[in-house]
């Protein structure tokens, strides 16, 4: 007969991924895991793998609740750009009160993994390639709906935006000056006029 798990794995990866967030991946040990989630080293093992492995099945979770918020808040009917907007000014704002700087868990990947660990990278690209995707749909919409003029490329704005995103999670992070963070969110709500 099999044992059943003495601990949730769902909470215990919601855990990991709070711990891996607040430290980064370097600096989180196996046995800090262990301390932090009240589990077992074995149990760990057993059930995600190694800390790698459970870092990026944190990673994932990550994605899974976070990348489709995203998605729907463009997608709801109506006209688009004050979704759009409303996005760029939720990312500024998300980004001034990151308290106490853990930055997003996106970025700190790719600032601190994605370079020498394929996996992390191609985690990391699927969430800038899904909000870019996201964000090129609604600025399609807002096109064809006569809020975006004709000559402008709901792609290449896209970019732009997933680059500035991840620019203001980047200064966002730091102890940056938050005039900085609105004053550039001011000049990049600029595109659509």
């Amino acid at each position: 007969m099999a044992r059943t798990k003495e601990f949730d794995p769902d909470e215990a990866l919601r855990r990991a991924l709070d711990l891996f967030w607040e430290r980064g991946y370097e600096a989180t040990s196996m046995a800090d895991l262990v301390a932090h989630l009240g589990v077992a080293r074995a149990s760990i093992y057993a059930t995600f793998g190694g800390k790698h492995e459970l870092y990026l099945k944190a990673f994932e979770h990550y994605l899974r609740t976070t990348d489709p918020a995203i998605a729907e808040a463009l997608s709801q009917p109506g006209p688009v750009l004050p979704q759009v907007k409303a996005l760029v000014e939720h990312y500024a704002e998300e980004s001034s009160r990151d308290r106490p700087r853990h930055g997003c868990f996106v970025v700190n990947t790719a600032v601190e993994l994605a370079a020498r660990d394929p996996e992390a990278a191609r985690l990391v690209e699927a969430s800038w390639n899904f909000l870019e995707a996201s964000l090129t749909s609604a600025l399609t919409r807002a096109r064809a709906q006569g809020e975006l003029s004709p000559d402008r490329d709901p792609r290449a704005l896209a970019r732009f935006l997933v680059v500035f995103f991840q620019g203001l999670r980047v200064l966002g992070r730091a102890p940056a000056d938050d005039d900085r963070l609105y004053d550039a969110t001011r000049e990049a709500l600029t595109v659509f006029d």
